[in-house]
């Protein structure tokens, strides 16, 4: 028996190790069941929201004074950055294609070009994206903030629906003024091509407003002026959906702002391909 003795020693190891990979496999096996199980909560938080959200615009005691203030805030506070995002844009794609159609001789093709792109896609998302990092983690941090400094409570306690005050607002608010900032967008995008023709060139503004609106139809208008609607509330839902479900240290403010324009930005950009996609099968 004393020549077996050595195989008696190893058994108990090879149990032991047998457990020990039999608990790791299972720890991991809790742990995705948990992620899955926070993605589904998650997910069924977010739809809560906006059930609550729909239920409160349709109410009859609508904050109309803080419907107002949050388009001025949202509207005309933004205007200086899309200002200069619209010029410079529609500036840097006339000179970026001014030599290529100049090699063709096919310079006057250049307004059209310019005008269908900002409109149809340039413009839209170019000036989404930046008003979900200006207004998207302005709302994350400023409910943030609030629901650190327990001011949403205070104002459940004192009567007040923090999400009629709050939310509904500034998600109506961002769905009505991203649409008009687009369209400011695109006429200095237009008014910024004429200058980059001007350039090296020498173009009157009606013969360019003639070449470029020549090329542009009711299909490349009205399919990207819709599309900015859901851009806005997209915005709107994911700036006030992050501040308000906000934790209760300091560093979720931060955190709030930072995964509001991120998670803003991938749908927006997630939006406009699902966009394209219906125009282009509407149009074939």
């Amino acid at each position: 028996m004393g020549k077996f003795n050595p195989v008696i020693k190893v058994i108990p190891k090879v149990r032991d190790a047998t457990k020990h990979s039999m608990t790791r496999l299972s720890e991991k096996t809790i742990a995705k069941t948990e992620e899955a199980g926070n993605f589904l909560t998650d997910v069924a938080d977010v739809f809560l929201f906006i059930t609550l959200i729909i239920k409160e615009t349709f109410t009859r005691k609508f904050e109309f004074k803080e419907f107002l203030r949050q388009c001025y805030q949202i509207g005309y506070k933004t205007l200086p950055l899309i200002t200069i995002t619209g010029t410079i844009m529609g500036l840097v794609l006339t000179i970026q294609s001014r030599p290529a159609l100049l090699k063709f001789g096919a310079v006057t093709l250049l307004p059209g070009m310019v005008a269908v792109s900002l409109i149809r896609e340039m413009g839209p998302v170019i000036t989404a994206l930046i008003c979900a990092g200006k207004i998207g983690s302005g709302m994350g941090a400023e409910l943030g903030s609030m629901k650190v400094t327990e001011q949403i409570e205070a104002m459940e306690v004192s009567s007040t629906n923090p999400i009629r005050f709050l939310v509904v607002t500034r998600v109506l608010a961002a769905t009505l003024m991203i649409p008009l900032l687009v369209l400011y967008a695109d006429a200095l995008g237009i008014l910024g091509c004429w200058g980059g023709a001007n350039i090296k060139g020498d173009v009157s503004f009606t013969l360019f407003c003639a070449q470029a609106f020549r090329h542009l139809d009711f299909i490349d208008f009205m399919p990207a002026f819709i599309k900015t609607f859901v851009f806005g509330a997209v915005i709107g839902l994911v700036g006030t959906y992050k501040g308000y479900n906000a934790g209760r240290g300091t560093e979720s403010v931060g955190i709030a702002a930072n995964s509001a324009v991120v998670l803003a930005s991938l749908l927006v950009i997630i939006a406009d391909m699902i966009a394209v996609q219906i125009t282009d099968m509407l149009v074939l």
